[in-house]
């Protein structure tokens, strides 16, 4: 009897968030935990492509210049600044991290600045982590401590200088450190942290919510082109490109999980489409591979599964799950799946429908763009893991491909690729879109 219920296309369940998906949607809402870090998105223009929006509002601090030295006992990691700042320090372990938080800074560095490291430290990013927050996140080798933190003052033509001190430690030193560390930025953080609008109710509408994903931002920079183009620009202009189409349609309301260069966890953008009641979660991304750079090409369509369907989407899904790791953030253990039969349903139909779009989408895309074999695949994806929100994720192409960067940043190609996925996404909510017009016109007959 169960298995009625599971049949995307059955009497009572044949378009998307039929009567009984909105029961067990209803049930779920109800339960869901919004304990996920709230995000307040401003917006702002998309970055170029090439670069990373790392400007400072006027009066706030640049770093000007970086610099690693030292060796595997003592390593001492120096920033230069235009004026004095001082970070909030702390730590992660596995792998082991130390994270450096400011207000809102610029970074006039070259594109290459932390990609090398020395002595203890193996590597660093940086980068817009939140609204008026920026990070620097230090790769450790082995476990560290902060022997000293001191800034020298500027003196004639030196700048500013931030220096930080690491000596060797070991494991269990560095766990107590990073634990006391974080309840302290923990402290900081909520003493300082406004509200946000996220956790308001959905308002009653009489159109589709779409919510569009672009990966990636601020610190997280995702994949680079081998012409240095950067994914999460190219997200986040395609992604504003297609919320333009959609609401000219006026068929959709459309939103964006961010709307500049800034970093979301990846269960935030889940709690995003969530709270939000999204009808369909699309995240956009641009990624690289490790393997096939010269022959790995064209569009693909991600949906979630427990198991992934082949070795490239086992690793796109690896590497795009990294994403909180890249960004310092804190990673909490998965939650326990609950066993509750209706959560268990709703789970399965929000699959259901998940794949039903993805045909769609890879139908339309066949006749506009490129694609890659097997267009359709699976893997287990952090950021589709909503229970009551079909979601897809979508490799526009991939920067390791020089073909593929090329048309990544070509107008004519994003103008056809969002055409296609606008026209699949009428098609998947035309059934819908059908039966409330009928219904509205029974209402007014009336």
């Amino acid at each position: 009897m169960l298995g009625k219920g599971l049949m995307v296309f059955s009497k009572d369940n044949r378009h998307p968030k039929s009567r009984t998906f909105r029961r067990f949607r209803e049930l779920i809402v109800v339960g869901f935990s919004l304990a996920a870090l709230v995000v307040v998105m401003t917006t702002g223009a998309a970055p170029p492509a090439h670069a990373a929006a790392t400007t400072p509002a006027v009066g706030q601090a640049v770093v000007t210049g970086a610099r690693v030295a030292g060796d595997h006992v003592r390593t001492r990691f120096v920033l230069d600044l235009d004026q004095e700042v001082t970070p909030v320090v702390s730590a992660l372990a596995d792998p082991y991290r130390l994270i450096l938080d400011f207000p809102q800074i610029g970074f006039d560095l070259p594109s290459e600045a932390g990609r090398e490291g020395r002595g203890l430290v193996s590597a660093w990013r940086y980068g817009l982590f939140a609204p008026g927050k920026s990070r620097i996140v230090v790769d450790l080798g082995e476990p560290v401590a902060v022997d000293k933190m001191f800034v020298l003052p500027a003196v004639d033509d030196q700048p500013v200088r931030l220096v930080i001190d690491l000596v060797k430690s070991n494991r269990s030193d560095f766990i107590v450190f990073a634990r006391e560390s974080r309840a302290n930025r923990h402290v900081a953080a909520r003493a300082t942290a406004g509200k946000g609008d996220r956790l308001t109710p959905a308002r009653d509408r009489d159109r589709p919510l779409i919510m569009l994903d672009p990966g990636h931002g601020g610190i997280d920079t995702g994949a680079v082109g081998i012409a240095g183009t950067l994914e999460k620009a190219v997200v986040l202009d395609f992604s504003s490109l297609l919320k333009r189409k959609l609401e000219k349609s006026g068929r959709y309301q459309v939103q964006l999980t961010r709307e500049n260069d800034t970093f979301i966890p990846l269960r935030e953008r889940v709690a995003i489409g969530h709270r939000a009641e999204a009808d369909l979660f699309i995240s956009i991304h641009a990624d690289s591979v490790r393997r096939g750079r010269k022959t790995v090409r064209g569009a693909t369509v991600y949906t979630l599964s427990d198991r992934a369907s082949d070795a490239l989407a086992a690793e796109l899904a690896e590497s795009e799950n990294m994403s909180d790791v890249i960004a310092g953030v804190e990673l909490a253990e998965e939650p326990t799946d609950v066993t509750d039969i209706l959560l268990d349903l709703a789970r399965r139909e929000t699959r259901n429908f998940s794949v039903h779009f993805a045909r769609i989408l890879v139908a339309e895309l066949e006749s506009a763009v490129r694609l890659i074999n097997n267009p359709h695949r699976s893997a287990g994806f952090t950021v589709l893991k909503a229970h009551d929100v079909p979601s897809v994720l979508v490799e526009l192409g991939y920067l390791s491909n020089e073909h593929d960067e090329k048309l990544l940043i070509s107008e004519a190609w994003r103008e056809r690729m969002a055409n296609a996925m606008v026209e699949a996404i009428d098609a998947y909510f035309r059934p819908r879109l059908a039966q409330d017009a009928a219904q509205t016109g029974t209402v007014a007959a009336q």
